[in-house]
């Protein structure tokens, strides 16, 4: 059970950096965008 979460923790966070500095447009604009982002989806998903 833990291996399999720190794996696959470690895979997203891999993931992520690659997506993250690999890939700088559409879908990797900004920290401030993605936290406005994910407040609206929060705000959808109480409503």
């Amino acid at each position: 059970m833990l291996n399999k979460k720190t794996t696959f923790a470690i895979f997203t966070g891999l993931m992520l950096l690659v997506s993250g500095c690999g890939q700088k447009g559409p879908l990797y604009q900004t920290p401030d965008s993605d936290k406005n982002q994910g407040e609206q989806q929060q705000n959808q998903s109480k409503q």
